[in-house]
C-alpha cells in the first residue's frame, strides 16, 4: 500500500475552466501511473437537490452551508482513506475545497459554522497540499464566458452577472490567501495555455522536473492607488547555506492579517532546461531554528507584496525595504510568449527586467563588498 497521497483544490470564479482542467489532470497523471480521484463540487450537488443559496431565510442558509461543509469534509476523508489502500501514488483533486464556502458569507457566520463543525480556518487550509485558482472568464476573457455548461449557475451571462462573477473570483482568492501553495492561473486567448499551467503547477507539487521558465518582471513606479481588494502581505526571505552551487535554499516568513506562515523552499537546477522545486510549510519553531543556517554572505530580503487581478491577469507588486529600499518590481506569472500584458494604469513601467539575473532575489540578496 502507498501513503504517497497529494490533495489538491481546483477552484476559481464562475466559468474558469475547471471541468476541462479536471479531465486534463486525469488524462495526464493517469498516464504517468498515478491513481487520480476527482471529487465533485458539493455546492452544485446541493443546488441540484433543491438547496437555495440565495435564500433570505438566514437559518435555512446557515443549515445548508453547514451541511455543505460537513459533506465536503466527509467526502474528502472517505476518498483519503480509499487512497491509503492504493498501491500507486494518488492524487485527490477537489472541485472546490472547504474554504470556498467562506466566500459566500460574512466572517462572523463562518466562524460560528466552523466552530459548530469542530474545525477552524487554519485547519481547513492545511488539509490541502496545493490550491490552484483559475481566474474566471468574466475577468479579461468575457467573450468566453458562458452559463451553458452549468445550469445551476447564479451568475448569468449579462453585465450584472459578469460583475458578480468578478467579485466572487476575488473573494475566493482572499479565502485561500495564506495557503503556502496558492497559485492563481491567468486567462489566455489560447485556453490550452491555461491548462498547461495547471499541469505545470501540479508537477511542482509532486516534485517532478519542471522546464525552467522566465517569469515576466518589470521595474515600475506606482502612480496611483492599487485596487482596494488587492491582497497585501509582508515577506521576509532568508537564504541558507548550500553545499551545492546549483541549489538555492531559502526560508520565507509571510505575514498576512496578523498571522504568519513559514515556508522552506529548495530550487535545484538539474540541467540547462530543467529544475526541481520543492516547497513545504514549516512551523515557527523550525523556522527559528533554521535561521541559524543563514548564508552570512547574503542580506535578508524584506518586501511588501500587493497581489491583484487586472483584466484576467494576475499581478504581484513587490516594494522592497532595507538594503533595497525604493526598489519596486512588478511580476506576472503564466504569461505565454507573444501574449500582450495588460498593464494597469496606476503603474508606470520603467524597464523590462525579464531574465535579468541582477534582479533575481537570490542575486539581490548578495552583500556588497565594503569599499
Amino acid at each position: 500500500m502507498s501513503k504517497d497521497i497529494t490533495r489538491i483544490v481546483l477552484t476559481g470564479g464562475p466559468c474558469a475552466g475547471k471541468t476541462t482542467a479536471l479531465a486534463k489532470i486525469i488524462e495526464h497523471f493517469g498516464s504517468l501511473g498515478y491513481q487520480v480521484f476527482t471529487l465533485p463540487e458539493v455546492p452544485t450537488m446541493f443546488t441540484a437537490a433543491g438547496m437555495n443559496y440565495l435564500t433570505s431565510n438566514k437559518n435555512f442558509f446557515y443549515e445548508g452551508e453547514k451541511a455543505t461543509l460537513e459533506v465536503q469534509l466527509a467526502l474528502e476523508d472517505k476518498f483519503y482513506r480509499m487512497a491509503q489502500e492504493c498501491a500507486e501514488p494518488t492524487i485527490i483533486v477537489c472541485d472546490r475545497g472547504a474554504m470556498d464556502i467562506s466566500a459566500y458569507m460574512d466572517p462572523e457566520m463562518w466562524e460560528t459554522l466552523t466552530r459548530a463543525v469542530g474545525t477552524s480556518t487554519a485547519e481547513l487550509r492545511e488539509r490541502y497540499d496545493a490550491v490552484l485558482h483559475l481566474v474566471s472568464a468574466a475577468d479579461g476573457a468575457e467573450q468566453y464566458y458562458t452559463t451553458a455548461n452549468n445550469a445551476q449557475r447564479y451568475e448569468q451571462m449579462n453585465e450584472e452577472g459578469l460583475r458578480i462573477a468578478r467579485t466572487l473570483d476575488k473573494k475566493v482568492i482572499k479565502a485561500w490567501t495564506g495557503h503556502p501553495h496558492l497559485r492563481v492561473i491567468n486567462n489566455h486567448d489560447d485556453f490550452e495555455a491555461k491548462m498547461k499551467r495547471v499541469i505545470k503547477e501540479i508537477n511542482s507539487v509532486l516534485g517532478l522536473p519542471q522546464p525552467i521558465e522566465q517569469e515576466r518582471k518589470y521595474l515600475v513606479e506606482l502612480t496611483g492607488e492599487l485596487p482596494a481588494d488587492c491582497i497585501e502581505a509582508d515577506i521576509v526571505q532568508t537564504y541558507l547555506n548550500s553545499s551545492d552551487e546549483n541549489t538555492e535554499v531559502r526560508l520565507r516568513k509571510r505575514g498576512w492579517q496578523g498571522k504568519y506562515f513559514y515556508l522552506h523552499t529548495t530550487k535545484k537546477r538539474i540541467s540547462l532546461t530543467e529544475e526541481l522545486l520543492t516547497e513545504r510549510q514549516i512551523n515557527n519553531s523550525l523556522y527559528e531554528m533554521m535561521l541559524s543556517l543563514a548564508d552570512p554572505s547574503r542580506n535578508v530580503i524584506t518586501k511588501h507584496r500587493q497581489s491583484f487581478i487586472w483584466k484576467g491577469q494576475y499581478f504581484e507588486v513587490d516594494t522592497y525595504h532595507g538594503e533595497l529600499e525604493g526598489l519596486v518590481i512588478l511580476e506576472t506569472k503564466g504569461i505565454i510568449e507573444g501574449e500582450v500584458i495588460k498593464f494597469p494604469p496606476f503603474l508606470n513601467v520603467i524597464d523590462d527586467i525579464t531574465g535579468n539575473k541582477d534582479y533575481y532575489n537570490y542575486k539581490l540578496s548578495e552583500k556588497k563588498a565594503d569599499k
